[in-house]
């Protein structure tokens, strides 16, 4: 979320915890395009 807003993103939801245990947040780029950012920690791959 940081390098969006320093590319000139405008934060619309800043990353909290979810109820499925991961984290989910929102931002807007300049061209007015909305963008959901998530992250899973189950869906980390295998080594």
């Amino acid at each position: 979320m940081a390098q969006a807003a320093a590319a000139g993103a405008v934060i619309v939801k800043t990353a909290q915890e979810t109820f499925w245990g991961g984290y989910a947040g929102y931002f807007q780029d300049p061209d007015g395009h909305m963008w959901e950012v998530v992250w899973n920690p189950r869906l980390v791959p295998e080594e």
